[in-house]
């Protein structure tokens, strides 16, 4: 027919490779071929005529929100002898039927973004990337931050779960690393972070949120629980970071970094990625921030504990060794999401690295050797029954020799020489390469031998070179005062 428009119907056949005959009679029908076929009947009866109506529809009725494959069972329980294809006939037909009778759907409206207007916060579960640090699994969430104009995006590691510490800490990096605050700030509904809480936490968590927004002049909002459309902007983006990162663990051919901080640099690595592709339009947004305040505010929890006569503190069920001058103190912490800073008054004592409680209740223990070890040389025996044993040890080498003395020799004898190598590891300094020593000498099957490695780490007193120091006069200071005092006259 397009040929036909400028040429004769003999010439529009030809060009079209059809017979002259075939082209007059399509010239005379009115209507096109495809709309000359007569509609296609069934070709076997119908499986579910006798039942959907009568049975199907009333359930559907009944029950809006029933499954299809429900109804499939339940049609197979009380017919018997249905065939089992029937599934996706009756799947098609009540689809069909939910688009003419069904109930109406929530509709998802699309927004209009203005830059420097909104910026959304959320967590995602990492724990499919498989990252291990040393060898050890890590348990970890990603902090995700995203203005929602421009793409701009920050990612921040957090070891605990879902916290107001952990969502203080990943927003005020993401808006300095970005220059600006926006007018308003979305999370989720935060239920994880109150769960566990009593009222009067519960008001204390949403108003530290409030103040933590004030303090960058950003309106707080919530969508709207259980609801992750309302966050979609981030909920999307979630997917794509993580397949980011999991390409980038495929390129380097190993997901085991040597400490947590090798791998919060390789995360920020992939997000400046990811960042560098919209770079003209963060560069156009920051324009429309607000500007930052002179100072971060306070993106930590602050807690009061005294030091008991075992050496540490527990909070949040786990029991943190200090120096055992400390005994009898109360100590400020200040929790934070990966560590614990520790004050007297305002000075600043230590920093640990904060522990978790186990998920079934029981306790955890962060131990530093270095700070109980003067007291466990006077009782060594104490070694065999202690409650944090295992995580006493620095290194795994220390334990399997320990294991080793217990097997060979009495307990009393295995515990002092498993703590004067702790004693020899903490005085000399040689923590690692004493541990390796101790591979060696276990690898060839033999145990630790005190004297031979006390010679090859800590040298005899008597060998050491005698200083002689010589103290100068103290008539050379009056002369030179009195020159000074020479030159003055003059």
């Amino acid at each position: 027919m397009k040929y036909r428009q400028n040429n004769s119907i003999e010439v529009a056949a030809a060009r079209a490779s059809i017979s002259r005959a075939t082209a007059y009679r399509i010239e005379k029908e009115a209507r096109l071929p495809s709309q000359n076929k007569p509609p296609r009947d069934r070709r076997r009866p119908d499986p579910l005529e006798h039942i959907f109506d009568t049975e199907v529809v009333p359930l559907l009725k009944a029950a809006p929100g029933i499954r299809a494959v429900a109804v499939y069972n339940e049609m197979l329980r009380r017919h018997p002898e249905l065939p089992e294809g029937i599934r996706r006939t009756l799947e098609r037909r009540i689809r069909s039927w939910r688009a003419v009778h069904g109930e109406a759907q929530e509709v998802i409206f699309r927004q209009t973004h203005e830059p420097g207007r909104l910026g959304l916060s959320d967590f995602t579960d990492t724990s499919s990337l498989g990252v291990t640090i040393a060898g050890q699994p890590l348990d970890h969430l990603l902090y995700h931050f995203r203005l929602v104009w421009s793409g701009f995006e920050h990612a921040h590691v957090i070891l605990g779960g879902e916290s107001f510490v952990a969502l203080a800490e990943g927003l005020q990096n993401a808006l300095w690393s970005v220059g600006g605050a926006p007018l308003y700030h979305r999370s989720d509904s935060l239920s994880a972070a109150f769960r566990n809480l009593n009222a009067d936490a519960k008001v204390d968590l949403t108003h530290r949120y409030e103040e933590l927004c004030a303090h960058y002049r950003m309106t707080p909002t919530r969508n709207n629980k259980g609801v992750a459309h309302e966050n979609g902007s981030i909920e999307s983006s979630h997917g794509h970071l993580k397949n980011a990162v999991r390409d980038a663990l495929l390129m380097r051919g190993t997901r085991d970094f040597d400490d947590l901080g090798s791998y919060r640099a390789f995360i920020d690595e992939i997000v400046s990625r990811r960042n560098a592709a919209h770079g003209k339009r963060i560069d156009a947004e920051r324009a429309y921030l607000q500007a930052l305040p002179d100072t971060r505010t306070t993106d930590f929890e602050e807690v009061i504990v005294t030091v008991s006569r075992t050496g540490g503190f527990t909070l949040r069920k786990v029991f943190y060794t200090v120096p055992s001058r400390l005994i009898g103190h109360r100590l400020r912490v200040r929790l934070f999401d990966d560590r614990l800073d520790v004050f007297i008054g305002g000075t600043h004592l230590i920093t640990l690295p904060r522990g978790r409680g186990h998920a079934d209740g029981r306790h955890d223990q962060v131990v530093n050797y270095h700070h109980v070890i003067h007291s466990l040389r006077k009782k060594p025996m104490a070694l065999r029954g202690l409650v944090y044993r295992d995580k006493l040890f620095p290194r795994q080498e220390y334990r399997r020799a320990f294991e080793a003395l217990i097997e060979h020799l009495p307990d009393k004898q295995a515990c002092k020489i498993t703590v004067e190598l702790l004693a020899l590891a903490h005085d000399r300094g040689c923590e690692r390469e004493l541990a390796e020593e101790l591979a060696r000498t276990l690898a060839a099957g033999d145990l630790p031998d005190l004297s031979a490695l006390r010679a090859l780490f800590a040298p005899d007193q008597a060998q050491l070179p005698t200083v002689h120091v010589q103290l100068a006069s103290l008539n050379g200071y009056e002369a030179l005062i009195g020159t000074a005092s020479a030159g003055e006259a003059a």
